[in-house]
């Protein structure tokens, strides 16, 4: 579910960093002390913290000027669909505009790319989704094979539009996909079953429905998004208790 560099980052310095900017803890525009004194603040080398900086830097968290220092950078300069950030966003809890863009972000790809997969997904390509929701049924979205299936599922799905451009961006749309499952179940178990949802989409692109494929993913992507802003209420909820 994790990039291997996300994978890699797990616990390190780099991604407590991250963590802190994504959260508004450390905000836009924080200057950091100078490398030395930083780097005994938080009791690591000179070397160590000089890599942690040029991994956030390639995300675009942190930028470093010359007599300036390191400070973090403008929210626009964010590599917000990076899997890695998405998988740290959630981490720092979204808010909801974060996960409404996502949404909006899916809403306007997913979509057209199950319209283009229903014109031209090949025989294998249909078999290959079906064994994935098959799997995807038995194990549950609760559970690492299950995710992974239904991650193997929007995969195939994305390649079979044959629009590299598409697939270019499939990472990002299966990093905010496995994000969201993991979110939105972290508490409790998923309000609803959503095989019924991927089956419909599957018989569209199946039958080479165009409209169908288009009208079920939409219907899947605003399910989801339902059931997501359902998490995020009872955290408010919980959150609104506690004070």
């Amino acid at each position: 579910m994790q990039s291997v560099s996300a994978q890699r980052l797990q616990g390190s310095f780099a991604q407590q960093l991250a963590v802190m900017i994504l959260s508004g803890e450390l905000p836009e525009g924080h200057v950091f002390p100078s490398e030395l004194d930083y780097a005994e603040q938080v009791g690591m080398s000179r070397a160590a913290l000089r890599e942690a900086f040029r991994m956030l830097a390639a995300k675009g968290l942190v930028e470093s000027r010359p007599k300036a220092g390191t400070r973090v950078a403008s929210r626009r300069q964010w590599s917000l669909l990076d899997p890695d950030l998405l998988a740290w966003q959630f981490e720092a809890k979204p808010s909801l505009k974060f996960v409404f863009d996502l949404f909006e972000l899916r809403m306007v790809v997913e979509p057209n790319a199950a319209a283009f997969a229903a014109e031209r997904r090949s025989e294998a390509q249909l078999a290959a989704m079906r064994e994935a929701l098959d799997m995807m049924a038995l194990h549950g979205l609760a559970t690492d094979k299950g995710r992974f299936a239904d991650q193997r599922f929007h995969m195939i799905m994305m390649e079979a539009t044959h629009n590299d451009a598409m697939i270019a961006l499939a990472s990002s749309i299966l990093a905010a996909i496995a994000w969201t499952t993991i979110y939105k179940q972290r508490k409790r178990a998923l309000p609803r079953d959503p095989i019924p949802e991927h089956r419909a989409l599957l018989d569209a692109i199946a039958a080479s429905d165009i409209e169908g494929a288009r009208a079920a993913m939409t219907e899947l992507v605003r399910l989801a998004l339902a059931d997501t802003e359902i998490s995020l209420l009872d955290d408010d909820a919980t959150k609104g208790s506690q004070l």
